[in-house]
């Protein structure tokens, strides 16, 4: 069994902004395989299917971005799964738009909700999937405003087009993992 958390933050206000990249790449995920997300338990919006034969759990937490580790946590016990088996999807302000990245540890580098999750975990050795929202901040731009925008149809179309496809490739990579 594998668990696929999603950070993001709930409610309309928060629909399809920049930080809500985890939950946006589950929406995609969810289409793609033909399941739901939507049973509210351990402050988390859940669903499941099988991959490959494997039981996957996947959760958007509940707890907003920054306590997303409480979530995390939670999931973690119920579920009785290691760190390793457990890859958190989320935005970085520090890779170009439409970059991915996938590590299978670290810090939570200047992302709260990861930094969060470390804590929570008391733990750097679980998977993370990077997606880039980098690169097209104005300079000007407060970072809490910019994160917090919510995507242009464009972006949206490429997020969907492109960016979620070369995710999907690292998403595999942990799923056959």
């Amino acid at each position: 069994m594998k668990i696929v958390v999603g950070l993001g933050n709930p409610g309309d206000k928060y629909s399809n902004t920049r930080h809500n990249m985890g939950w946006l790449f589950l929406d995609y995920l969810s289409e793609k395989y033909s399941f739901e997300i939507k049973k509210k338990t351990l402050d988390s919006l859940v669903g499941e299917t099988n991959i490959n034969g494997e039981k996957i759990v996947f959760a958007k937490p509940l707890t907003y971005m920054n306590l997303s580790g409480n979530a995390v946590q939670k999931l973690k016990k119920w579920y009785k799964v290691e760190n390793k088996d457990i890859l958190v999807v989320f935005d970085d302000i520090d890779i170009p738009f439409g970059e991915t990245r996938y590590k299978l540890n670290g810090s939570g580098g200047t992302h709260n909700g990861m930094k969060n999750i470390v804590q929570m975990l008391n733990a750097k050795d679980f998977p993370r999937l990077k997606i880039g929202i980098g690169g097209i901040k104005h300079e000007k731009q407060d970072l809490v405003d910019f994160v917090l925008q919510k995507f242009t149809k464009k972006e949206l179309d490429e997020l969907k087009n492109d960016i979620f496809i070369k995710a999907e490739e690292k998403f595999n990579t942990f799923i056959n993992s």
